[in-house]
């Protein structure tokens, strides 16, 4: 006998067609009906809260005294909530964020007492290939998800597709590790059940055609009917529905079930032809469409701030602090607790994707002004607390001590500036502008810097400047001051990885401004940079030409800018009707020398590209009319304007990347502007970084897609190669990129301009065409054998994560002043997390390996014991490994 299960839920996206608080106020009303409903029917047993515990944080902001009643609805099993805290995108936030949404997720499940032991991803865009690990990793088995093998379209559409991966919405998943797992696909959507009649014929109808939908990819006799979708109010008659289905179907039982139940019923009946799905779900096997892969460039100012703010946090923030509390600080647990929260407040996927009003991510803005706040305050007590711990009393008297602090996880060499205070007067000296003055009058110091052993180091002064500056004393009142600073760059080389440096300041003629252009890294032509590794030449249209010196390879026609034009919308590119792309390389680009000196140099490069300044007038009527993406036939408009590009080409010495920086001033709507980069390598497949792994995808499309664009998700890099050679391009938050079939081209989405939301309805967005001026980072790597593209990996994730610097005194310390503070060993070790356990101080270092081979791996923290956990921080009982399995994910604490 079959089975339907019928589960009550609502999907709730926190803020999307409406701003949070208009949402907020519908969920108050919904949780309001939901728990009078447990009261006044006995026959309905449950209600799905979504999979995700920040649904109850914000009805509490407005109902806390239902918290107890809460609390027993929970405990009765009517309630079923997690074990998630918040829905997110996966492959637009960082692999460590997914981590802290399941592991805050899980602590605040456990408070409330009972949890839905699921991997919930009802809406996320595409699934990525470690979920199977990081779900086992939760002590998790199963994944219910609606996207990535089978097509669906806006406004909740399920197409029908001959294509479709898994014969059965039942299937196992792979993952990239060879975690297994079993997957439920909401076949027909997370909304096949909703609104059921409770009219005989209405319901006869409704039935038929519901369990014969449920049965053609139904693989067990057990039949899944979600009843809700986005938003939706409970529906208070359903006791009543189910009793008419089981009047009208004998043969059939109808039960108010939950996924606990469900699955169970599932498992027991499973049969053994089920499919198997692995790695990454993209719906790569659709027509392309739907994959809502355009998200990761609407918008690109969140993605860029992302980035930033889980750079804070993940690498300064937490390895800062994780460091400080050996030298007897405490850990701030509860501070970035608070600012994670924050931050995963921006994650759902209407909000990181950037796919929704205006006023849904101005608000993101200032949680992420928030989160970043308070991770630079946790990260600046940390750095002062840790460099106070050093002794740094082998310096000389008269000298001013700084220290360098890298928290990346592999050695690392590079251009590092450091501010330093060389004199202060407080206002209690006298007026502020005297001060001033004076300071600002007195003769710019000669200094010499040296490091612990007295040796001189490679130094140059970039600048000096008198700037107002204050200290707020824990004990007393604020002390304002002015002070007079030089800024000083120093090369540093082969810095270990987790470690710290200490330098001083002392007078000296070794070292002055006149110094700054001593050595040529720019050529005498001002269109060139040398240095060890590379030379880059500049063409006059702009375009880059560069020899790799170690791998005797050449490149060419690099740094090409495509400008085309978009009428689609937040979630999808759809390039305009008979349009054709505006490249910067058919115009002569301006040239200017910036920098030369003996550790870089910077050539500016000016582009002026002719655009249409929008869509001709039919976009609005097809917006309004809301016609299909795939349908619409807007031109660009007739009119034009300048497009203005202003990109700075960075050389390093000892660097083997070639850094990029460009600024664009864009008036211009309805547009995608992006960076190609030929490689002159013929491959098919190519490497990106994902969530936990070096992604390997195949350059062609599969023979039913029709998009004409292919875009992909990436966070750190790219890369194309071949077994000779390679080029890896790395970013600062701009997760959409492109390769070409061939593997010829790597372009990279830079921005891209649109007027609306998009889906179900018309919700104008004018503040996603992105007006004003905006600046984005990226990098180019060129490398050989395939030891040399791990390095490059290496420095593409490297390239976001700055040194850290702190002036001190001369003082005693328990610490040496020079000294890594973890030894990591392993160059396909990709550190992700140094932070101290959630509830303890344990040491908590957690990686993944880069590469799909075995790996050599260890860490040891000096005189403490090492023991295993998984991600949720819980002691596993096997030993640290000398080897990492390919794509494994690995958790070690220290006791």
């Amino acid at each position: 006998m079959k089975t339907i299960h019928i589960i009550s839920h609502s999907h709730w996206d926190r803020e999307w067609y409406l701003p949070y608080e208009q949402h907020h106020m519908r969920l108050v009303q919904l949780m309001d009906d939901v728990l009078e409903l447990f009261e006044q029917d006995p026959d309905f047993k449950s209600f799905h809260l979504d999979g995700q515990t920040i649904i109850l944080e914000d009805y509490l902001q407005v109902r806390p005294e239902k918290r107890e009643i809460i609390k027993q609805a929970i405990k009765d099993g009517k309630l079923r909530i997690g074990p998630f805290y918040i829905l997110q995108d996966d492959f637009l936030i960082s692999s460590e964020a997914n981590t802290r949404n399941t592991l805050i997720g899980f602590s605040e499940s456990k408070t409330w007492g009972k949890y839905e032991a699921l991997g919930y991803f009802p809406d996320t865009f595409g699934n990525v290939g470690q979920v199977p690990q990081l779900l086992k990793e939760s002590g998790l088995d199963v994944a219910v998800f609606g996207r990535g093998v089978k097509p669906t379209g806006f406004n909740n559409a399920v197409f029908d597709d001959a294509n479709y991966t898994s014969t059965y919405s039942e299937m196992w998943w792979k993952g990239a590790d060879g975690s297994k797992i079993l997957g439920l696909l909401f076949a027909n959507w997370y909304n096949n059940g909703n609104e059921i009649p409770v009219d005989k014929a209405a319901a006869k109808a409704y039935w038929d055609r519901k369990i014969a939908d449920a049965e053609r990819f139904a693989s067990t006799d057990q039949l899944l009917m979600m009843n809700g979708c986005d938003h939706q109010p409970v529906q208070k008659d359903l006791s009543q529905a189910i009793k008419v289905a089981n009047t009208l179907y004998p043969d059939i039982t109808f039960i108010h079930s939950n996924f606990e139940e469900y699955i169970q019923a599932v498992k027991d009946q499973l049969p053994e032809d089920l499919s198997t799905v692995e790695g990454e779900l993209t719906s790569q096997e659709t027509d392309g469409w739907f994959t809502l892969a355009n998200t990761a460039s609407s918008r690109v100012y969140l993605k860029q701030k992302n980035t930033h703010v889980q750079t804070v946090l993940e690498n300064v923030a937490e390895p800062l602090s994780a460091m400080a509390y050996d030298s007897k600080a405490t850990y701030p647990h509860d501070q970035l607790r608070y600012a994670w929260k924050l931050l995963l407040q921006n994650h759902p996927h209407d909000s990181i994707c950037g796919c929704s009003l205006d006023d849904v991510h101005r608000e993101m803005m200032t949680r992420f002004a928030k989160a970043e706040e308070v991770g630079n305050f946790v990260a600046d007590k940390a750095l002062h607390d840790l460099v106070a711990q050093l002794n740094t009393m082998g310096f000389p008297k008269n000298s001013k001590p700084f220290v360098i602090v890298n928290t990346s996880g592999w050695k690392r060499s590079g251009i590092v500036e450091v501010k330093l205070e060389m004199k202060r007067r407080a206002f209690t000296e006298g007026s502020p502008s005297e001060l001033f003055a004076a300071l600002e009058a007195e003769a710019l110091p000669d200094l010499r810097i040296i490091n612990e052993a007295g040796d001189s180091v490679p130094a140059q002064i970039k600048g000096s400047d008198v700037a107002f500056g204050y200290e707020l004393p824990a004990d007393q009142f604020r002390m304002p001051y002015i002070a007079r600073y030089v800024t000083l760059e120093l090369f540093i080389e082969d810095m270990p990885a987790m470690s710290w440096l200490t330098y001083a300041a002392i007078p000296s003629s070794a070292v002055n401004e006149k110094q700054e252009i001593d050595r040529d890294i720019a050529g005498k032509d001002g269109r060139s940079l040398e240095n060890e590794f590379l030379t880059v030449s500049v063409h006059q249209n702009g375009q880059l030409q560069v020899y790799d010196k170690v791998n005797h390879q050449s490149y060419d026609h690099l740094l090409t800018f495509e400008d085309t034009g978009d009428i689609g919308n937040e979630y999808i590119y759809k390039q305009a009707y008979q349009d054709q792309p505006i490249l910067s390389s058919d115009a002569v680009a301006g040239v200017k020398l910036l920098k030369n000196g003996p550790f870089y140099g910077e050539i500016l490069i000016h582009h002026q590209l002719e655009i249409p300044v929008s869509a001709d007038a039919s976009l609005e009527k097809e917006q309004m009319g809301v016609v299909d993406i795939r349908h619409r036939k807007a031109k660009r408009s007739k009119i034009t304007g300048l497009l203005t590009l202003e990109t700075k080409v960075r050389l390093e010495k000892g660097s083997r990347q070639v850094k990029l920086e460009t600024t664009i001033n864009n008036k211009m709507k309805d547009h995608r502007l992006r960076v190609l980069f030929p490689t002159g390598i013929k491959a098919i497949t190519h490497e990106s970084e994902s969530i936990y792994e070096v992604a390997c995808r195949n350059n062609k499309v599969s023979h039913v897609w029709e998009n004409p664009t292919n875009p992909q998700h990436q966070h750190a890099f790219t890369n194309v190669h071949d077994d000779v050679h390679g080029l890896t391009v790395s970013n600062i938050g701009l997760n959409e990129y492109e390769v070409a079939q061939e593997g010829s081209e790597i372009a990279i989405t830079l921005l891209r301009c649109v007027g609306e939301v998009g889906d179900w309805g018309y919700f104008p967005t004018p503040e996603a065409q992105c007006i004003g001026s905006q600046t984005v980072c990226y990098a180019l790597d060129f490398h050989g054998d395939e030891r040399d593209r791990l390095r490059s990996y290496q420095e593409a994730i490297q390239f976001k994560i700055p040194f850290t610097v702190c002036q001190t005194e001369r003082h005693e310390g328990p610490l040496k002043a020079v000294a890594p503070f973890i030894n990591i060993s392993g160059e396909a070790f990709a550190v992700t997390a140094l932070k101290r356990k959630e509830d303890a101080g344990d040491l908590l270092c957690r990686g993944y390996n880069l590469t799909s081979k075995v790996q050599p791996f260890a860490v040891n923290y000096p005189d403490k014991t090492a023991y295993l956990s998984n991600i949720l921080e819980e002691k596993l009982k096997e030993g640290v490994p000398d080897k990492l399995t390919p794509a494994k994910i690995i958790t070690v604490l220290w006791q």
